[in-house]
């Protein structure tokens, strides 16, 4: 009895030192008191829970006989090397930051033994886990991955980073890309994949743009199609029932283009007054926009919708492939292409409504992504946080659901680069960002997607990857730079633009290795042009705005490319090809920034000690990242006080140079009113970013702070 009041007592001290860690005066400040709290939290929670052994050869053999560690990697490795891997990893005497941050780590990362009662790892030995999976048996490249990890400067995403090693285990990819085809088969087939995915630990987006309309004909005879409705509700269904062991739920979202004729049933199926009948609660949603539907809407014009049952007969094609802002006229008076009318500000007006009713839909615009795209398919949607812009192609199938034709969707291979941390990798930039490219690649070369056919053939074709970056407020506030001011879109052009250079540097040299990926030769890399931006430009265009920024980089010795770096690397490309066919995605990175203790994506902080519901546990604060009373003003302005102009701003002079999109979630104060939120959509297209996410209105203090992270694929 005396153990337990006294282990109750010591679970109490460090809630109690973070709950203090928000409390300060004009003459000090408590954010010390999260860091003791995590110190505790390991020896009062954490230590005492750890499953004993004698040595570290018992330890690996008990793993691995009981189907806890996957054998056939481990035996890759010598015990030696297995043992002088994590003595180097623990080496770097790493401790968690934040209280938040060791929190997260034991209860969502740490491997369990299967009765839960004890944890088998710590954060090191999960470090190691990863890196013997990038190594693959190759010591020198795990020892380097254990080196970025454990520095801070590379965070695989969560399905890799929870996922590598472990015999019983999800797959190491993150999102998943599905396109519908009009026909029952394709349907079925949808279906049945979303859930094998699912059961794997991956969140799946799915189009609908493709299906035909509620009333359209079948087989001829008129006034018989049930609409997508009913497809979204036995998707919907899908989800709840692949809910991966009671983890969580599964996560599905669907897109449909807003020249479909269903687009407004589509959008009242998240009206929190929707009738039962055609309610959607936990599906997401998203729109994909064309430039045409922001031109007819600024002229407060009506918008047509074209019958997707019609389109595809008269252009032998879908309508999600058809450039609608391209050939709008033609199919406006083409008397074979049914067609309803809408006021295009009418549907931006509803957009609007449901953003404050539920934070959707998510935005992709169409044109945008598909005018920098380097690839002859066109993209037709993006996942479940709409950071993946990638191309896909139709497939076709047998009565009996088998393939006749396998085209190619899309899987996401995902992983970060701590902004600060990697700033200060200094002469070590451009091996780090290699690591990390290297990394994603071989997740495209390892992950099983068998049980998705279409998706493997997309990834074994493709090996896309998605290296993406967070802690970019938490590198601006420490460095004293205003998230709102003109050094904050100084320093993420240039960091970006080099990120960039560096990434397409690494996939040339991985191509050496691998060879290209399929139909290089039929991008516009093969020839170039996608570099013209780099290559044909003025020649002081891509280099510093502001002093002080030009000041940071030669801080940490970075160098920014020339136009002579890129012209030589492009010949190489152009020479050699490129082993991935895209490189860079933005995700939101919620589970992974309390992870590494930092701040998420590239958004800015909510709130300079945020609040979150987790668990048993109940509140916990979060400090922002590495605050105190110097820096603590540059993080006085939170996201709902910034409002969404400067965020745009900084997603995009970031998506400048990435080759898909970033996931821009917009804050808005509660007497936001939907002309507010028309504005920013419009911002957000003007400039240039790719999509939109959530849009979060402010309502609640407590609510504002709490659990804003990709819940859909935990990235």
């Amino acid at each position: 009895m005396e153990k337990t009041t006294n282990a109750l007592f010591q679970n109490d001290e460090y809630i109690n030192l973070n709950a203090k860690s928000k409390v300060f005066s004009s003459s000090q400040t408590n954010y010390h008191l999260d860091q003791e709290a995590a110190i505790l939290y390991r020896q009062n929670h954490a230590n005492p829970k750890m499953m004993e052994f004698k040595n570290f050869a018992e330890r690996m053999h008990f793993l691995v006989e009981n189907a806890y560690y996957e054998k056939d990697l481990i035996e890759k490795y010598t015990i030696e090397d297995l043992e002088s891997l994590t003595e180097y990893a623990l080496s770097f005497n790493h401790k968690f930051p934040s209280f938040m941050g060791i929190l997260k780590f034991y209860n969502a990362y740490a491997l369990k033994t299967f009765d839960n009662k004890y944890f088998l790892e710590h954060y090191e030995d999960r470090v190691v886990m990863n890196a013997l999976l990038f190594g693959d048996g190759n010591v020198n490249i795990a020892e380097k991955m254990i080196k970025e990890m454990m520095l801070g400067r590379y965070q695989p995403a969560t399905p890799t980073f929870l996922n590598a090693g472990k015999k019983q285990r999800g797959e190491y990819t993150s999102c998943y890309l599905l396109r519908v085809e009009d026909n029952m088969e394709s349907i079925g087939r949808a279906i049945a994949t979303s859930l094998q995915l699912s059961k794997r630990g991956g969140g799946v987006a799915l189009c609908l743009t493709n299906l035909r309309e509620f009333g359209a004909p079948i087989k001829n005879i008129e006034h018989q199609a049930t609409g997508i409705v009913p497809i979204m509700k036995l998707l919907e269904d899908s989800f709840s029932y692949a809910n991966q062991l009671g983890q969580r739920q599964g996560a599905g979202a669907v897109y449909l283009s807003a020249h479909h004729p269903e687009i407004l049933t589509f959008l009242d199926t998240k009206r929190e007054n929707a009738d039962e009948k055609i309610r959607i609660k936990s599906l997401s949603l998203g729109v994909v926009v064309p430039d045409i539907t922001f031109e007819l809407a600024k002229h407060n014009k009506e918008m047509a919708l074209f019958s997707p049952y019609d389109v595809f007969k008269v252009y032998g094609k879908p309508l999600s492939d058809i450039a609608i802002t391209k050939e709008y006229d033609k199919m406006v008076h083409n008397p074979a292409i049914k067609k309803t009318y809408i006021n295009a500000r009418k549907l931006f007006q509803m957009i609007a409504e449901l953003h404050f009713e539920s934070g959707y839909p998510y935005l992709l615009f169409d044109d945008t992504v598909n005018n920098r795209n380097a690839h002859p398919n066109r993209i037709i949607m993006s996942n479940l946080c709409t950071e993946i812009a990638q191309s896909s192609t139709p497939s076709e199938f047998n009565d009996d659901l088998t393939f006749a034709k396998i085209g190619e969707d899309i899987c996401c291979n995902l992983g970060s680069l701590n902004i600060d941390k990697a700033m200060k990798a200094e002469t070590d930039f451009e091996e780090m960002i290699y690591h990390a490219v290297y990394a994603l690649d071989h997740i495209s070369r390892k992950t099983n997607l068998q049980s998705a056919p279409s998706v493997e053939k997309g990834n074994q074709n493709n090996h896309a990857i998605g290296l993406g970056a967070m802690n970019l407020h938490g590198f601006l506030a420490t460095h004293k730079i205003y998230y709102n001011s003109q050094e904050a879109i100084d320093f993420t052009n240039m960091f970006f633009y080099t990120m960039a250079y560096y990434a397409f540097k690494a996939s040339n040299k991985l191509a050496n290795l691998y060879g290209t990926f399929h139909n290089f030769e039929q991008t516009k890399f093969a020839d170039g042009s996608y570099f013209d931006k780099y290559t044909q430009c003025e020649a002081n265009k891509w280099t510093f705005a502001t002093a002080k920024i030009q000041e940071i980089f030669a801080q940490y010795q970075i160098t920014l490319p020339t136009q002579e770096d890129w012209i030589e690397l492009v010949v190489k490309i152009k020479q050699t090809g490129l082993a991935n066919s895209h490189l860079m995605a933005i995700a939101p990175t919620g589970s992974i920034s309390y992870l590494s203790s930092c701040t998420p994506s590239l958004q800015p902080i909510v709130s300079s000690v945020e609040v979150r519901k987790e668990g048993k546990i109940g509140r916990v604060y979060v400090p922002a990242y590495n605050i105190n009373f110097d820096n603590m003003g540059y993080y006085a302005l939170g996201a709902y006080e910034l409002g969404p102009e400067p965020i745009i701003d900084i997603a995009a002079a970031a998506q400048q140079h990435i080759d898909q999109a970033i996931s821009l979630t917009l804050f808005m104060n509660d007497n936001v009113t939907t002309r507010d939120l028309n504005k920013a959509y419009i911002r957000a297209f003007t400039k240039g970013c790719a999509a939109l996410y959530y849009v979060r209105i402010r309502q609640d203090i407590l609510e504002d702070s709490e659990n804003y992270e990709c819940d859909s694929c935990v990235i």
